[in-house]
């Protein structure tokens, strides 16, 4: 049985007193705005980012990873916080199950984090689908505006994994029923409205960038935006408690920020600036992590949040194992617990490659072992000899089994790092055409011999172009289980294109979205969903939820 500190006592580690927690009951609470104020002066502590290899179905661990970092630097003697994403209900019950770390290193209480936590998804949710019922509303009570049903772009959304909600026909059953209309869902951290939450600064930031929301064309073809049909009050309303970051405690005591939870397939991948900003200004090491491979979220911390928050990292741990490369080398998933050097060490080069572009960024970077008991000293050895021809140092991680006992090493590593002089520098300038954005990320990152645009892609690019959209930066929605957009591809694929079917503009939150390969937003439930294998007894004892 897990033996939580008050959250109070977690609270106190930073410096934050009773007087700037919102409490939700004994081991949550959110952060106040008050807060933000009083720490506004501060010097910034160091920002480590956490990514990986591209994902498998042997698994990685980089949430575990981050969480036992966190709890090994809090064992140094360091005080240290970490910033993750809060989990979608979507992949809980779909084919992921719960999300907060593992074994030793988890984040507690790990039920509430998996299910409501403290309701920021659904205020998300709501916000999203009150603007949709208000143009809906504005089109049936006369479309004053001139907006064209044909052209609406902004969609509903739903914190599940729901394919018969992909496309859909709205406003039927007659003339009191609405306009009909093409419409569809999106999972809600695919919305725009989760991705300004996470870029938002404060609470006039996020209602500017509510403002600036596309959300439709005139028959005239001019853009309609979220500030015109005069709804943007009520949906800074919405989200007024769900602006303020969330705290709660690794299995050790240590602090955890949990706010937002973007996708980083089909979204940019990070947790919120607010989170990341205010745990550099309580402790002296933040640790953060992107979603997926380093090739989609690191990406997009780098390009994206970093340039809207004014964010340089210390510091970027990639985590791998010995059993993700064997897979990346063509092992079968049954097969991972032999001993396959040849395997293992053609599927180095996808460590490699993540190595490569995370120090094009110019970060020292730190490479991270998930340890597995049927890892043999040889695998090891190869992989230390991979990471020093790399030019970077590798730690043997135990933290699912050992807690912050078994990160120390990966610890002490980084507390070096955080130390060596940088030279971080986004991946292209913002004033690059659309086009050659993309390019620099499919070539630098991708390693593809370049991008091809369909010809709806290319008409969205000249029509986003020439509204004054081209300084923006790029978020391409693209699978993670291969550096390329073909998800069968494993290790570094090479001679293929990047193919971009589809591009939108997320005006808000500030990034051009670039739509790759059959990357879909709105996720579907496997043959098995996770959902069908939990339950809860009348003890109040929860079952199958990781």
């Amino acid at each position: 049985m897990t033996r939580m500190l008050p959250i109070t006592q977690v609270a106190e580690k930073l410096g934050v007193g009773p007087e700037d927690l919102e409490l939700y009951g004994n081991y949550k609470a959110k952060l106040s705005d008050a807060l933000f104020q009083k720490t506004d002066g501060r010097p910034d502590g160091k920002l480590v980012l956490v990514t990986a290899v591209n994902p498998t179905p042997a698994g990685e661990g980089k949430t575990t990873i981050t969480v036992g970092l966190g709890q090994a630097l809090q064992r140094l003697g360091k005080r240290a916080a970490v910033a993750l994403r809060e989990p979608s209900l979507g992949p809980v019950f779909g084919m992921k199950g719960g999300a907060a770390g593992g074994g030793y290193a988890q984040v507690v209480p790990m039920e509430d984090i998996n299910l409501h936590f403290t309701g920021d998804m659904h205020a998300i949710t709501t916000a999203n689908n009150l603007l949709c019922a208000v143009l809906d509303n504005h089109l049936q009570q006369g479309n004053a505006l001139g907006i064209d049903p044909r052209q609406v772009l902004f969609k509903r959304c739903l914190d599940m994994n729901d394919r018969a909600l992909r496309n859909l026909t709205v406003g039927l059953g007659g003339k009191a029923n609405g306009v009909p209309r093409e419409d569809g869902f999106q999972i809600t951290v695919a919305s725009e409205v989760m991705a300004i939450l996470c870029l938002a600064s404060d609470r006039a930031d996020l209602r500017a960038r509510l403002e600036r929301i596309l959300v439709a064309y005139t028959y005239a073809g001019k853009p309609v935006f979220a500030k015109d049909l005069g709804v943007c009050g009520a949906m800074t309303l919405l989200l007024k408690d769900a602006l303020q970051p969330n705290l709660v405690q690794t299995l050790e005591g240590s602090p955890v920020l949990i706010h937002g939870g973007p996708f980083a397939n089909i979204a940019h991948g990070c947790n919120s600036v607010r989170a990341t900003r205010l745990a550099l200004k309580l402790a002296d090491i933040c640790v953060t992590e992107a979603g997926f491979g380093s090739d989609l979220g690191a990406e997009k911390f780098l390009d994206i949040k970093c340039r809207a928050a004014g964010l340089a990292p210390s510091c970027v741990v990639i985590v791998a194992t010995v059993r993700a490369l064997k897979y990346n080398g063509g092992v079968a998933k049954a097969d991972l617990g032999r001993e396959d050097m040849e395997a293992l060490r053609r599927g180095t080069v996808n460590l490699r490659t993540h190595i490569e572009n995370m120090q094009g960024f110019g970060l020292p970077v730190v490479a991270a072992l998930n340890r597995f008991a049927s890892d043999t000293e040889a695998e090891l050895a190869l992989l230390a000899d991979e990471c020093a021809a790399a030019g970077v140092p590798l730690a043997l991680t135990e933290v699912f089994a050992s807690g912050g006992a078994g990160g120390e090493a990966l610890a002490e590593l980084v507390c070096k790092a955080i130390e060596t002089p940088s030279d971080f520098r986004p991946l292209y300038a913002l004033d690059w055409p659309i086009e050659e954005k993309l390019r620099a990320v499919a070539t630098r990152i991708y390693r593809a011999d370049g991008v091809q645009l369909t010809a709806a892609a290319r008409k969205s690019v000249e029509r986003l172009e020439a509204l004054g959209y081209g300084n923006l930066p790029v978020c391409v929605a693209k699978t993670q289980y291969s550096l390329s957009d073909d998800p069968t591809k494993l290790g570094k694929p090479e001679g293929f294109q990047i193919t971009v079917r589809e591009l939108r503009v997320s005006a808000g939150a500030g990034f051009v979205v670039a739509l790759t390969g059959d990357i879909l937003t709105m996720p579907g439930l496997p043959r098995d969903p996770a959902a069908l294998h939990m339950d809860i007894g009348d003890d109040g004892i929860i079952t199958g939820l990781f």
